[in-house]
């Protein structure tokens, strides 16, 4: 994952509903007054809450995903984010933009300079060569051929698809087919990628690699990223936080450690009750600060092994296999904490499903 250039938050999401059925916004009202559920809404109304009441706050270069079962909401909320749907009720803002304000023209400048969108189907046309694919958006701008030619051909080097240029998409394996979809919505240096389930419909070895390649390249280019998936593991694995979806509302948002750690409630802990926490957890999240442990216990011995704040458990396992001695937490050359044994232990039996 990568690590947090600024604190600004590039995109804000406030209150947005998303009710489908007629008089949506009377339905509204009767949610808000009444306190109605998402089945009471379907019984009384005939009306299905895609979206409720959901904010959030995302930051500029991360990976921020949202995840929950199908029908959670999670696709049918980040369509609002380039107004793909327009939403029942709320704001949202990217890059000091309110969103809902544009009008048809502003809307179409907007989508094509601010935003890129990775599917789950790649979406590539046909008719087109590869290049023509990546340098569509450019096209659509209206720049010249020979330029956006030649920004497609440098997109296509970044995913390492130089060689496929003149290709045409049935000739290319889906996972190259992914790349040349991620690398159409990176042509036009967009500040924000909504990447839809990108990886789901390929297989678990090609899923994995371009999972890292994602990964490498959003940390290169630092592009904002809004990701999409219904994989608790590929969340953890890639996201620098996470949201939590259910019923159309956020359950939890926070961290993979923090969600995996201390899951809001039941419905969460059965989300990542199949985690393996060894490689979530880090050094900071299980130790006790320096000064309460020398205080209590004394300080640790010269030859004491020394991790950095975010070691994984896996790390520290490793290391408390060979010695007994307490592992010291150090970040910028200052002790910062003490992890034991005993600690690792608690941490990884509370990780553990105990039939």
């Amino acid at each position: 994952m990568q690590s947090q250039s600024s604190d600004e938050y590039l995109i804000e999401v406030s209150n947005i509903w998303k009710i489908f059925g007629d008089n949506a916004n009377a339905v509204l009202k009767e949610i808000n007054e009444k306190n109605l559920s998402k089945a009471e809404v379907l019984e009384q109304f005939n009306a299905v809450v895609g979206v409720a009441n959901v904010n959030l706050s995302i930051k500029s270069g991360e990976i921020f995903c949202i995840m929950g079962l199908s029908g959670s909401g999670k696709s049918t909320l980040v369509r609002h984010f380039n107004r793909l749907l327009e939403p029942t009720a709320g704001k949202i803002t990217i890059e000091g933009t309110d969103v809902m304000a544009l009008d048809t023209s502003q809307l179409q400048t907007f989508r094509n300079r601010k935003i890129g969108m990775v599917f789950q189907n790649f979406a590539l046309l046909p008719h087109r060569s590869v290049l023509d694919n990546v340098a569509m958006p450019l096209e659509i701008r209206g720049v010249n051929k020979n330029e956006r030619m030649g920004i497609a051909a440098k997109i296509l080097s970044v995913v390492e698809l130089e060689s496929w240029g003149h290709k045409f998409a049935h000739e290319l394996s889906g996972g190259m087919q992914q790349r040349v979809g991620l690398a159409r919505a990176l042509a036009a240096d967009p500040e924000v990628l909504l990447m839809d389930e990108p990886f789901s419909a390929l297989d678990p070895l090609i899923r994995r690699q371009l999972q890292d390649e994602f990964i490498e390249l959003s940390a290169s280019m630092n592009k904002t990223t809004v990701f999409i998936t219904h994989d608790l593991d590929e969340a953890v694995r890639i996201g620098d936080r996470i949201a939590i979806m259910r019923d159309g509302e956020v359950v939890q948002t926070g961290t993979p450690e923090e969600i995996v750690m201390h899951p809001a409630d039941d419905y969460v802990t059965d989300f990542v009750a199949g985690i393996s926490r060894l490689k979530v957890v880090r050094a900071h999240a299980v130790m006790q600060p320096y000064e309460n442990y020398c205080n209590e216990f004394g300080t640790p011995p010269e030859n004491a092994p020394v991790v950095d704040r975010d070691a994984s458990l896996s790390d520290l396992i490793h290391l408390a296999i060979n010695t007994d001695i307490p592992v010291v937490v150090r970040e910028e050359n200052k002790s910062v904490g003490v992890i034991t044994r005993s600690t690792l232990l608690k941490t990884v039996i509370e990780g553990t499903e105990v039939s």
